[in-house]
């Protein structure tokens, strides 16, 4: 597969820029075996360079440390963005304009930081943008992982300003659900880009909660993701959260810990003042055996600053022009129904 490749190419690539890094400071005064690959001025990966080679070369692809980062990447949806960089980092793709570095940059000194994963660096590598981050899956074996879209608005107000009515559009709403649609919209079968993002969204809990399931897998089982865009009542919900934690208490409260500080750290940051979150999600993970477990904001792309004069609440119903998007609103549900949990 084409990304296996790409972590494959990331992965030397890494390797050789750190080699370079650590050529640099009088490596040719230790040996090999006792070389030392900084990953940054705080962490340095202790690991003998021929191993980290042998680590590359000689496992297959089908086993470690692609099977277990395939799991994720399958399951989130993003085949193709995502590579395998080194020892606990990965390379994600990004546009040109995307503001993701931005955000990391501007909130990687603020206590919120222990909820993101670590940013390393920007990476143009044949033509294409990359960041390197965390490896969050690193740390963690079987782990059950599941991605949760934040907010009751995931799309930016500039995605929806064109107010032409779209024969696409109506056709993907006929897929999705036809009785959604008004009369007049059957008739001219057509939908604005506002409308189909306001029905799409209806459908799910997003709009009523304030956060969707993307996607989830206990452990080595199956993956799910088929459907849950339609999950919207917030028994159902429970449901499905139930499903992935099956009745771990331990594991629960370690999770509510982690929101209830995410919460903290949110509303206390300035930067959150002035910035929409749109398309942000929280990744949780747990490990079966041993109760491990984590929970990290992820996707940044649609993070952007609101125009002077604007400050936002993210609790508040959106509205055009006020640039909420319901972040906190979802999050204090979220915590609400992981306090059922304990």
């Amino acid at each position: 597969m084409r990304w296996q490749q790409l972590a494959r190419e990331a992965f030397n690539y890494s390797l050789n820029q750190r080699l370079k890094m650590q050529n640099g400071s009088n490596a040719k005064n230790k040996s090999k075996k006792t070389q030392e690959i900084l990953l940054n001025d705080n962490m340095i990966f202790k690991q003998n360079i021929i191993d980290l080679i042998a680590l590359n070369t000689s496992v297959n692809d089908d086993i470690l440390p692609c099977k277990r980062y395939n799991n994720w990447v399958q399951l989130s949806g993003h085949e193709d963005s995502f590579a395998l960089a080194g020892p606990g980092t990965i390379w994600k793709k990004h546009s040109p304009d995307s503001t993701e570095v931005d955000v990391y940059e501007a909130l990687m000194n603020e206590p919120i930081a222990e909820m993101m994963p670590k940013f390393y660096r920007n990476v143009q590598y044949k033509g294409d943008n990359f960041i390197e981050l965390e490896d969050l899956l690193y740390n963690f074996k079987d782990a059950s992982i599941m991605d949760i879209k934040m907010g009751t608005r995931t799309f930016l107000e500039s995605e929806v300003i064109n107010t032409k009515a779209r024969n696409d559009l109506y056709e993907k709403m006929i897929r999705i659900d036809p009785t959604k649609l008004t009369e007049s919209e059957h008739h001219a079968k057509a939908v604005t880009k506002l409308r189909y993002m306001k029905l799409r969204e209806n459908l799910s809990s997003s709009s009523n909660l304030g956060f969707r399931i993307e996607g989830f897998k206990v452990g080595n089982n199956v993956k799910h993701n088929k459907n849950l865009h339609m999950i919207k009542e917030k028994s159902d919900v429970q449901h499905i959260l139930n499903t992935f934690f099956l009745g771990r208490r331990n594991v629960c409260q370690s999770i509510l810990n982690r929101l209830r500080t995410l919460r903290l750290h949110f509303e206390k940051s300035p930067f959150f003042q002035n910035h929409e979150i749109i398309g942000s999600s929280l990744l949780i993970i747990y490990t079966p055996v041993n109760d491990k477990t984590g929970v990290w904001m992820i996707d940044f792309a649609k993070t952007l600053r609101v125009p002077d004069g604007i400050v936002v609440n993210h609790y508040d119903a959106w509205k055009p022009g006020n640039h909420e998007d319901g972040f906190l609103f979802g999050l204090n549900n979220l915590i609400a129904i992981m306090t059922n949990f304990t």
